[in-house]
């Protein structure tokens, strides 16, 4: 007989009884950026089976106050720390099984993209999830899934297949395409306002790539437009296993600001990923004051890279947007690319044609271009707040204007309003949200002064309702 788990008061930090040290450790441990909110609930439960969800939920309502919930902690503002609420932290909550036979992957929303690719490699399959290694397959999920290779292989949520949730009334159910279908389809891109917790995604994974292989050709920030409109005229219809970002960053030992075009190729093959990866090695631009061509690379590389480049332990704002395709991007982008408040922060921009072009799938997620921009604004100096956050406000009033819209994952619904979503696709989210948590149980989008509510967001340009005032 498996033994029963313990108890919820065994698991639960009580902001009136615990002494300051466990309070905070729980509170905000496993927040990603330390740029604390001072926001502060009222309990924490650190879960980890499913029935303490339901037991956390319960307790809410005995209490008449909201939940909120902690995946991966790895959002930028912090969404699951909010005053008055019980923070249910799922980090605890572990679990990956897989389906041989369907090669559908059972896993709980703490599990990060490092820790379930190193499960699946052994079984000869990847999941295109989060770049960053310790991002939570929950948030990144329910934001939609700019994973890798999104460009071609599409959304990582479209590969979801079922969930299993907690409701706002404590109930948990399973969802599929054929019974609670509605919390499946908001599922894929709702984001931090999912009317529900999630405690279990099934995932169809995709075979590993035995040749991963990198190029990249980094030009001095003088060489931007070149460098840039060189890429953007090569990226719609490049490989479709080839993955192109381009990077604004510091280097390491660089004086100044480089301009860095990397390209990724998942193949099987020495002969394929040197064939996918000759197209950009023949046209770049001269200039280069770093290449390299067809380098041997692996997710475990990646991720280590990647790592690098958002260190923990550091003061992080981050935004984003989807660029018009009739903007000129090089142009829109060349402050971002080329100002950078702090030798750690960088900006990206990440193709996302053909994908972008082709019909979603029927699903909350809705909003794409072929360009998607953002910015990593990283720093070590509580000192450093105001410049860098304004540095990021500026950038965005310029850039917004060209855009079409956000991604969840990379925003901060305190600091601007935009579109997220479809204009009806927005309007199902936030029916959905009514119909599935009438009583706003689950903290829903943090706004300014968390007043959303069971309203939800606007889905507007912030921008474009000034102009009109």
């Amino acid at each position: 007989m498996a033994d029963s788990p313990p108890t919820l008061d065994s698991l639960i930090v009580w902001r009136s009884d615990a002494n300051t040290e466990a309070y905070e450790k729980a509170r905000v441990d496993r927040v990603f950026n330390q740029r604390r909110p001072k926001r502060f609930p009222i309990a924490v439960v650190e879960a980890i089976h499913e029935s303490h969800v339901v037991d956390a939920v319960r307790l809410a309502i005995e209490r008449n106050c909201r939940v909120s919930v902690r995946s991966g902690g790895h959002s930028w503002a912090a969404w699951s720390v909010r005053d008055d609420a019980i923070l249910i932290d799922l980090g605890k909550l572990q679990e990956i099984s897989l389906d041989e036979k369907t090669g559908i992957v059972k896993v709980s929303p703490s599990t990060t993209g490092r820790m379930l690719n190193g499960f699946l490699s052994e079984k000869g399959l990847m999941f295109a999830g989060g770049h960053c290694p310790d991002v939570g397959v929950g948030g990144f999920l329910l934001q939609g899934g700019m994973g890798w290779n999104c460009k071609n292989w599409g959304w990582a949520c479209e590969n979801v297949v079922a969930i299993d949730v907690v409701t706002g009334d404590g109930r948990l159910l399973h969802c599929d395409a054929n019974q609670n279908s509605e919390l499946l389809w908001a599922a894929r891109g709702a984001g931090p306002g999912f009317p529900a917790i999630v405690t279990r995604f099934y995932i169809q994974t995709r075979r590993c790539y035995s040749h991963m292989r990198s190029s990249a050709y980094t030009y001095q920030k003088s060489e931007y437009h070149k460098a840039m409109n060189w890429i953007l005229g090569i990226t719609a219809e490049y490989d479709d296993d080839t993955e192109i970002v381009v990077v604004g960053s510091y280097p390491p030992g660089s004086p100044d600001i480089c301009i860095t075009v990397l390209l990724v190729t998942f193949k099987n093959s020495e002969e394929e990923a040197r064939k996918a990866l000759q197209e950009a090695e023949d046209s770049h631009p001269p200039g280069t004051v770093n290449k390299w061509f067809c380098n041997p690379t692996s997710l475990k590389q990646e991720y280590e890279d990647q790592a690098a480049a958002n260190p923990s332990g550091y003061r992080y704002c981050a935004d984003n947007a989807y660029i018009s395709n009739d903007a000129d991007v090089a142009e829109t982008l060349q402050a971002a690319f080329t100002t950078l408040p702090h030798r750690k922060s960088f900006t990206l921009w990440y193709s996302m044609a053909p994908v972008s072009r082709r019909k979603l799938p029927d699903m909350a997620l809705s909003m794409q271009t072929d360009h998607y921009f953002a910015l990593y604004t990283i720093w070590e100096d509580e000192k450093d707040d105001e410049r860098c956050q304004n540095w990021v406000r500026d950038i965005m009033k310029d850039v917004e204007t060209r855009s079409e819209g956000a991604y969840l994952g990379d925003s901060d619904f305190q600091t601007r309003r935009t579109r997220f979503w479809g204009e009806e696709e927005g309007k199902k989210l936030m029916r959905l949200r009514r119909d599935w948590d009438p009583l706003a149980r689950i903290c829903g989008y943090l706004d300014v002064g968390d007043k959303s509510g069971l309203n939800g967001l606007e889905n507007v340009h912030e921008w474009q309702v000034v102009a009109k005032i």
